[in-house]
């Protein structure tokens, strides 16, 4: 059972001339596409979330699951989650290997993150990054909530905003020398929209290919995931929301439901400025 942070593809196409602010555009949680943009340095970001990810195979529940991450360096942001979760084979003999065995609840997989932005964002050019990730077999292999040894997710993520609205794309290699599991390359990319001071919607389309035996996802899908970001009042503070269903290959559903916060001090910063540019930030 693994917990997947990536998927998208094309949605819009968007003729704005109006220059790009400073960048905070999230893409990520709730989506399964990611962003190139780092935490600013010396703010952080905390997220408590429950996802799923669901074929007619197996269903993989996780939550409580915890991520946190850091703006360590300039451009260089580091990652962790902390996920419980389950995993439910349907046991169907038509899809055997895949989907086989006992139901089982616990720790899986630890996620330990480094995304850098190696080309900035301007007028004319947009944000170019990775964000590598390295799963810990922290699960218990067993069971099937963990992979039982560490893989690896190596991304490229683009990003260009215009105005109040942001495109984020990319493609990525997942690297999984596991028994009953592959290599895999999977993309995505993501349209999203200011509708006001409170609420950001996206939408997303995101491909992978097989995944292996292990996993509900045993053949390779496309899925269209639609969400958002709603602002509360509290600085810092949103709630993330997402749904999406296969339109081709295997039958598939994400959904993803969690709790944001934002904070930290620039450099040079009094209280009341970081509070201010904690506010700002989370208006992306």
């Amino acid at each position: 059972m693994t917990l997947k942070r990536e998927h998208s593809t094309p949605a819009l196409l968007l003729l704005l001339s109006i220059p790009a602010p400073t960048l905070w555009a999230q893409a990520g949680p709730p989506f399964q596409t990611d962003d190139p943009t780092p935490v600013p340095l010396g703010h952080y970001e905390a997220y408590v979330f429950g996802a799923v990810a669901a074929t007619l195979v197996e269903v993989d529940p996780v939550g409580p699951a915890f991520e946190f991450n850091w703006g360590a360096i300039p451009n260089v942001q580091l990652h962790v989650i902390l996920p419980l979760g389950a995993v439910l084979p349907s046991n169907n003999p038509l899809y055997a290997p895949g989907g086989q065995g006992p139901s089982a609840f616990g720790l899986t997989d630890m996620e330990l993150g480094v995304k850098y932005a190696f080309i900035k964002q301007t007028k004319r050019r947009p944000q170019i990054g990775t964000f590598v990730m390295f799963e810990l077999p922290t699960g218990n292999y067993s069971q099937g909530l963990g992979v039982g040894r560490p893989w690896y997710k190596v991304p490229i993520w683009v990003e260009k905003e215009f105005g109040h609205w942001s495109l984020v794309g990319g493609v990525g290699y997942v690297i999984n020398n596991q028994n009953q599991y592959r290599d895999y390359v999977y993309g995505g990319y993501l349209v999203k929209g200011k509708i006001n001071k409170r609420l950001e919607l996206s939408v997303e389309v995101f491909s992978h290919a097989r995944e292996g035996f292990a996993t509900p996802q045993t053949q390779a899908s496309t899925l269209i995931d639609a969400g958002g970001y709603y602002h509360f009042k509290s600085p810092g503070w949103q709630l993330l929301f997402a749904y999406g269903h296969s339109i081709a290959g295997e039958t598939e559903q994400y959904a993803y439901l969690g709790l944001y916060k934002t904070w930290g001090k620039d450099k040079g910063a009094s209280t009341g400025d970081a509070d201010a540019a904690g506010a700002a930030a989370t208006e992306k």
